[in-house]
């Protein structure tokens, strides 16, 4: 992780001195990994806390006084004028729980197995989708067997559609891991509602907001239908973000203060386009986090700090 951060880091700064006007961006990416791979040292209780000899016990707090090293040379190269911004779309929680909602859904009559099969082949190549309303593939979301739409759909479109949405929804919201009594889905959440545009079609027809500590299962994520509901999450892999948006929020750094106390992913793109002097295009949801040219407000905030 480290060898490729510094490559792209060089990359970046090259890039940097090069530039005369226009806009540069670059993913740096490691504090994604090392979390994904160490968070299980910083909880003693985690299934996964065995797994491995903890050499590395501080690593996220390492790469973050890392990123924020470069963050503060990156400051001291910028030019009078300059708009900096640090931006992630997510943050990271705890991953201690799988949960295979194949498994719910099998249990619970919306997904079928062919006859003389177990459900434990990955890929849902077990599913009966003949008698199959619902299923998971990925780690995003549950899709609908939808006439029309998959090979096999037997949900209708319009009505039919929208009830089972609702009845899942009803079902599953809340639902709490008996074996740890803890509330393992905060709420289902439907994309038709969230989303528009013109592939809005490809993506699931309801996300599930799992709670801290809860992700779809491995198995659930691959379309293995067998095995528990919940179980245990022993892998490395020890933290995640595919879970209730509203729990693992990105972050937005800036050197000049901003005017949406709110700010969204969605309001990137519009406010680098008002930064050149262009107006967004009508289909961008976002709005300029900058209500008027941040460069007539003066100095920007890192010049403010060092000054005092």
């Amino acid at each position: 992780t480290y060898d490729v951060d510094r490559e792209r880091e060089q990359m970046f700064f090259k890039a940097f001195d090069r530039l005369r006007t226009g806009s540069l961006a670059c993913v740096f990416d490691a504090t994604d990994r090392v979390q994904h791979m160490f968070w299980r040292y910083t909880e003693s209780g985690h299934p996964a806390a065995k797994n491995g000899n903890g050499k590395h016990a501080d690593a996220i707090e390492q790469i973050y006084k890392r990123n924020d090293e470069l963050v503060g040379r990156v400051l001291d190269r910028l030019k009078p004028g300059d708009v900096f911004m640090a931006v992630s779309d997510h943050g990271m929680t705890s991953f201690q729980r799988g949960c295979n909602i194949n498994a719910w859904l099998y249990k619970n009559g919306y997904l079928a197995l062919k006859e003389g099969t177990d459900g434990s082949t990955e890929w849902l190549r077990d599913v009966d989708w003949s008698r199959t309303k619902a299923y998971v593939v990925g780690l995003t979301g549950i899709f609908l067997n939808i006439k029309g739409r998959e090979a096999e759909g037997v949900v209708e479109p319009g009505e039919e559609a929208r009830a089972l949405k609702a009845e899942l929804v009803e079902k599953l919201s809340g639902m709490v891991d008996e074996d740890r009594g803890d509330r393992a889905i905060n709420d289902l959440f439907e994309t038709a509602k969230l989303y528009s545009g013109p592939y809005l079609g490809r993506a699931p027809d309801l996300l599930v907001g799992y709670n801290t500590g809860y992700r779809h299962s491995w198995d659930c994520a691959s379309g293995v239908v067998s095995g528990p509901v919940f179980e245990d999450n022993v892998k490395a892999w020890s933290a995640d973000h595919c879970v209730d948006p509203r729990l693992v929020p990105g972050v937005l750094f800036c050197n000049y203060a901003v005017d949406n106390e709110d700010p969204s992913l969605l309001d990137m793109a519009p406010t680098a386009l008002k930064l050149f002097g262009l107006e967004p295009a009508s289909h961008m949801e976002g709005q300029s986090l900058f209500q008027e040219d941040p460069l007539t407000r003066g100095r920007p905030r890192a010049q403010e700090s060092k000054a005092s």
